[in-house]
């Protein structure tokens, strides 16, 4: 059994639907589903405000490989172009975290590398759990991260309750 933390975020076309995509595509191992955050661009600042979310997910037959490729799928299924760093997507998946394992791969490093320091990967997953462990950084609500830029978004739910399945 594996539980992962998964960071999803859109910040072309339809962001919204995106992340809707991404809710759809891992409804069959759905543990919970935080509030939607906009947030102001990371790295490359030249560009569209994000909308972003945490996924909790679990699954007895998906590793941490499984996580990657499941987000990579679902990332070309919304057709995105890797042509900048940090440059604007139209649907970005990082896992996080994956209980029990950390890695060194440079395709896979867990947990995600500075995820100790993003707002909008820690204020969704603290909505979710708030006494989430970030491996070698301890309990999020204890890290110390700059939360400005970062709004939660009241007018918009992920909840798979609400989002259609096969829209």
């Amino acid at each position: 059994m594996t539980r992962a933390v998964l960071s999803i975020g859109s910040n072309l076309g339809d962001r919204f639907g995106y992340l809707q995509l991404a809710v759809r595509g891992f409804a069959d191992v759905l543990v919970a589903v935080s509030p939607v955050y906009e947030t102001a661009p990371w790295g490359v600042v030249d560009q569209d405000d994000f909308l972003n979310a945490v996924l909790v997910v679990e699954s007895p037959d998906v590793d941490e490989w499984g996580w990657l490729r499941r987000g990579q799928e679902l990332e070309r299924a919304a057709e995105r172009v890797r042509d900048r760093r940090w440059g604007p997507r139209t649907l970005d998946v990082d896992v996080v975290a994956v209980d029990g394992v950390l890695s060194s791969d440079p395709e896979l490093l867990l947990p995600h590398p500075g995820a100790h320091e993003r707002a909008t990967v820690l204020i969704p997953w603290l909505a979710v759990s708030p006494d989430a462990v970030l491996p070698g950084f301890g309990r999020i609500a204890e890290l110390d991260f700059d939360d400005e830029g970062v709004r939660l978004r009241t007018d918009l739910s992920l909840n798979i309750r609400t989002t259609k399945i096969g829209e």
